[in-house]
């Protein structure tokens, strides 16, 4: 179903290639994104519930810090937050029609492998999002979690936070209870958005505040599936 949606998608590419507009890109993405969220309601009716959205820092850019449990995430902020950028693996590029898009995207595709040098050039990148007016989100536990796991936070967000002189807002979900690998489900996924930390507080201190809230807050959502 969402491949084919997405296959629908390829004829466009050449288009947009040949225009070198990447607004153009932008709106052929959200595009697909508003596919992908109708899909989603009228076949496995999967209803999206925000809450806290007041917290959200729509007309100044942020860090948004999420949790990753599936696919959806990555997918659905496209249009939760609109014009986001966001931190990706560089594998992504692989997908066929998926891979182009995210390679014309605003987005920051990342070698995990890559050390210090892939770290510098994150920060330099997600610097000049910004500067255009774009908030950042990044999932910091570097890969998909189980609903019941834990993963530490790699220290990208740190070097983010510092250098960056952004707030933080702490964004918890329970997408994996209903978008799991190759299950998709019925029920409701609540989207939960967190007061702001400010910039300049001491990093690792910030830090290990988002990770335990999201360790929480993501345990806390669970039964809200029904």
């Amino acid at each position: 179903m969402f491949g084919f949606w997405t296959l629908l998608q390829a004829p466009l590419i050449p288009c947009l290639a040949l225009a070198h507009r990447p607004s153009f890109v932008r709106a052929a993405i959200r595009f697909w994104t508003a596919g992908f969220s109708l899909l989603s309601r009228g076949i496995l009716r999967q209803r999206v519930r925000e809450v806290g959205i007041e917290n959200k820092h729509l007309d100044r850019p942020c860090i948004y810090v999420c949790n990753h449990q599936s696919t959806w995430e990555t997918l659905a902020f496209n249009r939760l937050v609109p014009d986001i950028c966001i931190i990706a693996k560089h594998e992504l590029r692989r997908i066929p029609i998926f891979g182009w898009f995210l390679a014309h995207a605003p987005m920051i595709l990342i070698d995990r492998g890559g050390g210090g040098r892939a770290l510098a050039g994150m920060i330099t990148q997600a610097r000049e999002e910004a500067a255009k007016g774009r908030s950042i989100l990044i999932f910091p536990e570097g890969t998909r979690v189980g609903v019941d796991d834990r993963c530490a936070f790699q220290p990208g967000l740190i070097a983010l936070y510092r250098k960056l002189g952004l707030p933080i807002v702490p964004v918890a979900h329970n997408a994996g209870h209903v978008w799991r690998k190759g299950v998709k489900t019925e029920g409701t996924i609540t989207v939960a958005y967190f007061p702001a930390i400010p910039p300049g507080r001491p990093a690792a201190e910030a830090i290990a505040q988002v990770e335990a809230l999201l360790n929480v807050e993501k345990d806390r959502l669970a039964p809200a599936m029904s």
